[in-house]
Order: structure tokens, then C-alpha cells, then sequence
């Protein structure tokens, strides 16, 4: 064999040796960076294709080279295996593990938050911030009467139904898949002892889901709901309405108010407490556990009026006749006159 040949034949083994060994190095050396990336994550929407999941990393540069991860993705055939969710990124991942992770669907969960939640439109909101389906379809589906019958609620009582605290929950939740596990929260949550409970002072759970999102409304301080709760079981007990403020907020459908005057009272509404005896149909907001549990242990006492402090402190005056409480209420809407507070 020829010098010349031999000297082809060599620099053509290295040249294929030094092409596999680049391909190697696209494989299996680290490729993913946060060094500047602007998330750890992508989000892949259910329908999406190759080119919106490279496109999302590029945009927020999570990889050194994409030449090198087209390349493995092409080898891998991820085209054909795109599978939504949230997907977290791991500094110095290998092309290999990326489309190996993005391949096998297995995605990391994402924590839904929501609490101090008034309206079904402000929870479709807050619930589909964090996972892929639209508000849109959360209220659909809330407003949806024989949707929702089946788990036994009404519009009007599934406001109770969301028991507020942190939830895993893949990202690509549908709007009916929410709603299923949010039902089955609310079955573990309402264990034995607090349906002990609750029959204990003569109310259903959605009852006691009203009266709980009341109690939120009228105080911030977190020792004074059980007392409040006292209050309010002790008007039911009497048949003395409730005339509940936030019951009139939440009928007149303004959150802003914060003083509540003779002519809101007249709203001709079922959640109007001052006109109508007994609760209201439903929640007012979602229900906080502290509330629920508020309700459910309340304080045994003689008290059945309750009006909120003139040095505006945020605390509450307890009182047992109608005298006391109106001179409370003189001395707080004195101050609120003074303070300029008129609605």
C-alpha cells in the first residue's frame, strides 16, 4: 500500500474519530446553564410542538449550544414524543438527560396557593395563574349546575368546597381535574371530629362553611373568631338576624367599602342578613381553616353584639345588650366622621 494512501486512510480515521468524539461530547457533556437563564423551568402546553419547546428554551437560555441539543433531539425522535407539563431544568444537565427527561413526561408538580378568595371569579383567576387551564373554564365549570351537583354543591354554596392551603398539582391539570381533587380535599379535611362538631351546634358543613366565611370577613385578629363565632350561633339560636356588614359588601358586590350606610341595607338580596333571618345561601369568600375551626369551637358565652373599636386597633368591643353595643357603635362611627371614612 502507498505511503500517500496509508497517509489518507489515517487522516480520514482521525478526522471520523474526532467527528464521533464531537457527537459524544453533544451527548453526554453538560449543556444546560442558569448562569443567565431567567427561569429553571418551561411550561409545555398540551398541543405543542418541537419548535415552541426550543423556542422556549432559547428564550430564556437554558442551554450553551442548541445546535447540540437539535441534534440529540432528533437522534432521540422527541418531535414525535412532546408531552406537556412543567418541566425543571438542573444545572449542567446533559443533552441526554434533558431529552430523555422531556421524553418520559415524568414532570415536576408545581404548588397551587390560594387563599382570601372572595368570588368564584377571583379563585378561576388565581387557580389558572398557576396551572395551564383558563379561568375561563374553572368558572364554566363551577357555574355549571349539574357539574357541580354531583359532588353536592350548588353556585351558590361552592365557594366552600376550596379548603385554602398549598397543593401539588401537575401543571397540566384540566379545569375538571382540579375541581375533582379540590373535592376530595374537602372530604379528607372534613374528618370525623369536625363533623362531631358541627352537629354539636345544630349545622350542616355548608353551613358552618358560611357562617366561617363571615367570621373571616369581621376580623383580622385571629383570636377574637372564636368569640365572633359565640356571637353569631348565639343570634341563630335566638332567631335574631345576623346583620353581618360583610354579608351587605358582598351583596352589593363592592370589596372597597370600608363603611357600610343606611341605604346599603335596603339591597334587595338573599345575602342581605339584616333583611333576611337565618345565614346567608352561601359562603361570602372561601372559607379559611381557622375560620371553619373558629365556628366549630366557638366560645360559650352571653354575648350577642359586637362592634369594632374607635381606636381603630382592629379589635372588637363584646357586648350583651342592645345599649352597650349602640354606644360602642356611636364612638366608631364618630371616629370614622373624623377620619373622613364615608364609604
Amino acid at each position: 500500500m502507498k505511503k500517500g494512501f496509508k497517509f489518507v486512510i489515517l487522516v480520514f480515521g482521525v478526522l471520523l474519530a474526532l467527528e464521533a468524539g464531537k457527537l459524544l461530547w453533544w451527548v453526554y457533556s453538560p449543556n444546560v446553564t442558569l448562569e443567565n437563564a431567567t427561569d429553571n423551568y418551561i411550561n409545555i402546553a398540551t398541543g405543542s410542538e418541537y419548535e415552541d419547546v426550543r423556542k422556549m428554551i432559547v428564550n430564556r437560555g437554558l442551554v450553551r449550544n442548541i445546535k447540540s441539543f437539535d441534534w440529540v433531539a432528533e437522534k432521540k425522535n422527541y418531535r414525535n414524543f412532546i408531552h406537556p407539563g412543567h418541566y425543571e431544568f438542573e444545572d449542567g444537565m446533559t443533552n441526554n438527560d434533558l431529552i430523555n427527561l422531556l421524553r418520559s413526561g415524568i414532570q415536576t408538580p408545581v404548588s397551587v396557593i390560594f387563599n382570601n378568595i372572595r368570588s368564584l371569579e377571583k379563585l378561576a383567576g388565581t387557580v389558572a395563574g398557576q396551572i395551564e387551564t383558563d379561568s375561563a373554564e374553572i368558572i364554566k365549570l363551577l357555574l355549571d349546575e349539574n357539574y357541580i351537583s354531583q359532588f353536592g354543591f350548588t353556585h351558590e354554596t361552592v365557594l366552600g368546597a376550596f379548603i385554602p392551603n398549598t397543593y401539588e398539582f401537575y401543571w397540566n391539570t384540566s379545569a375538571s381535574g382540579f375541581m375533582e381533587r379540590m373535592v376530595n380535599e374537602y372530604r379528607r379535611f372534613w374528618n370525623k371530629e369536625r363533623k362531631s362538631r358541627a352537629e354539636a351546634i345544630d349545622l350542616a358543613l355548608k353551613q358552618v362553611s358560611t357562617l366561617a366565611s363571615i367570621v373571616d370577613a369581621e376580623t383580622v385578629k385571629e383570636t377574637e373568631k372564636t368569640r365572633i363565632a359565640g356571637v353569631y350561633l348565639n343570634r341563630l339560636k335566638r332567631g335574631i338576624r345576623l346583620q353581618a356588614d360583610p354579608t351587605i359588601i358582598f351583596a352589593i358586590g363592592d370589596f372597597s367599602r370600608n363603611r357600610i350606610l343606611k341605604a346599603d341595607l335596603l339591597v334587595d338580596s338573599p345575602y342581605n342578613t339584616y333583611r333576611h333571618a337565618g345565614l346567608p345561601p352561601g359562603p361570602i369568600s372561601v372559607p379559611s381553616v381557622s375560620g371553619i375551626d373558629a365556628v366549630l369551637n366557638a366560645e360559650d358565652h352571653s354575648f350577642l353584639y359586637f362592634c369594632a373599636k374607635a381606636d381603630m386597633s382592629g379589635y372588637h368591643h363584646f357586648s350583651k345588650s342592645l345599649r352597650e353595643h349602640n354606644r360602642y357603635a356611636l364612638k366608631y362611627r364618630q371616629t370614622l366622621n373624623k377620619l373622613r371614612i364615608m364609604n
